[in-house]
């Protein structure tokens, strides 16, 4: 049986932990405007595009399945788990009627395409497990991943401290997640350093598209500048709407954010199977919302959309390097803004 397979990862769970931590005053990735994907009331996002998609190439051709997997939400008790058990023991689709049936495992690795998304802490799943996904199916298979929001920084603060560096160690070390991480990584580094992308990219063989904000809209609240790091609040309007962001607090983010950013994926980008979106606008989880992924006046690079872009990626149309150019010049950014 022909089949196209979209996993996704929902954005407010890690791939091996949650990032419930007592005693942690940052944005939990479950608080920061988080909502499963709302299948039964629209097609929306990614399986509505490649849906289309798949149409436009074969009429014929069988409707994709989103598989939808939670796979961990709340670090206090829960131990690491393989996606190979996890995709056995709870493979669950939604059809174009969108009613959540069951999918036997081995109608997935029979699968002749497949891509893996995540979005926020789901794209950073999509990293971490993007190889381990490639060896699900047979090599006939084309497959492919998607991390959306994913690429969180080893980012100094506004305060000089390293609060997502602090916060991940404390994941890593109660869910002992280095034994989930490449050795090639924590041969040379330690492995907090290793659960973070910018660290783990060039371990990564499988075809990957990065999707992420250059001003990623959770990081800046969590992680540049929480209130720990805040303490006066400084921060506080230009957290909330970018808009309110004195030259200062733009150059903090110019120069020692979206630089590093760059710098990050400067060697993923000279791979032509690799993909690349990098706009210059204050989001997170852009291939979630309609009006970011897919609408008539979404997000642009060079007058390219999000969901244009990674489609081009995906069936091997086009080579796809797209990185804006810095804030303020992109006037077509769905910037999120917070009350």
């Amino acid at each position: 049986m022909m089949m196209r397979v979209i996993l996704t990862v929902l954005g407010y769970v890690f791939c091996v932990v949650g990032l419930a931590l007592s005693g942690s005053d940052s944005v939990p990735f479950e608080d920061f405007d988080v909502r499963e994907l709302e299948m039964e009331n629209e097609k929306k996002g990614l399986l509505a595009s490649v849906e289309n998609e798949a149409a436009v190439v074969s009429p014929s051709s069988p409707k994709p399945l989103m598989v939808p997997l939670t796979l961990i939400q709340g670090a206090d008790s829960k131990a690491a788990a393989s996606m190979r058990l996890l995709l056995k023991a709870k493979a669950r689709t939604a059809l174009s009627s969108f009613h959540l049936i069951l999918v036997p495992f081995n109608m997935l690795i029979s699968s002749l395409t497949a891509l893996l998304s995540g979005c926020s802490a789901g794209g950073l799943a999509s990293i971490l497990h993007c190889d381990e996904f490639r060896g699900l199916f047979k090599a006939t298979t084309k497959v492919k991943c998607l991390s959306d929001a994913g690429l969180f920084l080893d980012a100094v603060d506004v305060s000089g401290g390293r609060t997502l560096r602090n916060l991940f160690g404390g994941v890593v070390n109660i869910q002992d997640v280095q034994k989930c991480l490449p050795h090639t990584c924590i041969s040379h580094l330690d492995p907090t350093s290793c659960f973070f992308p910018q660290n783990l990219l060039a371990n990564v063989k499988t075809p990957l598209f990065l999707l992420n904000a250059a001003y990623d809209a959770w990081q800046l609240q969590a992680s540049l500048a929480p209130r720990s790091a805040d303490p006066q609040g400084h921060w506080t309007e230009c957290k909330l709407n970018h808009a309110f962001c004195n030259s200062s607090q733009i150059q903090f983010l110019q120069a020692d954010f979206r630089n590093q950013m760059l710098n990050a994926v400067r060697d993923f980008s000279r791979s032509r199977q690799n993909g690349l979106f990098i706009n210059s606008c204050f989001a997170h989880c852009q291939s979630e919302r309609q009006d970011t992924w897919f609408a008539n006046d979404s997000p642009l690079i060079a007058n390219k959309g999000i969901a244009e872009s990674v489609g081009d990626w995906y069936f091997d149309r086009r080579n796809v390097k797209a990185i804006d150019c810095a804030y303020p010049c992109d006037k077509t950014c769905h910037n999120l803004v917070f009350k």
